[in-house]
């Protein structure tokens, strides 16, 4: 059975829902950027261009969850859990006006859980299948 890198509270799920209704479908990147550059961002799909510098983590509440390269070098042996707080982040992420802001939570896999881990692939590499 494979294990999910990137998941998502049903708070959060709520949100995307909220957007997708409004917007489309939707896609998530995070970056490795200072700041508010450093969460969870999510775009109209194809609004934000991904590449051979991006890694496919999976999918959360029907969206594509991307990170950064160099992101993932630190975050790679971690659950990620996306989770939505009150607030206004200062980025271009969709849900801002709403005054909320996706966070991303985190936990070390055990060794078991690592030994199942959904595959990663890079960002062209999905693009290219879609």
């Amino acid at each position: 059975m494979d294990i999910s890198r990137v998941t998502i509270t049903d708070e959060a799920t709520k949100i995307v829902d909220q957007l997708r209704s409004k917007h489309g479908e939707l896609m998530f990147h995070q970056s490795g950027g200072c700041c508010d550059g450093s969460s969870p961002m999510c775009y109209p799909k194809g609004e934000f261009m991904v590449g051979s510098s991006d890694v496919w983590l999976g999918e959360v509440a029907g969206c594509d969850f991307y990170m950064a390269k160099d992101q993932f070098e630190f975050w790679q042996h971690t659950e990620l859990t996306i989770d939505v707080v009150p607030g206004r982040g200062a980025s271009f992420s969709l849900e801002i006006p709403l005054g909320v802001r996706f966070v991303t939570k985190s936990r070390v896999f055990t060794y078991e859980e690592s030994q199942h881990l959904v595959e990663t692939h890079s960002g062209d590499v999905a693009e290219a299948r879609a």
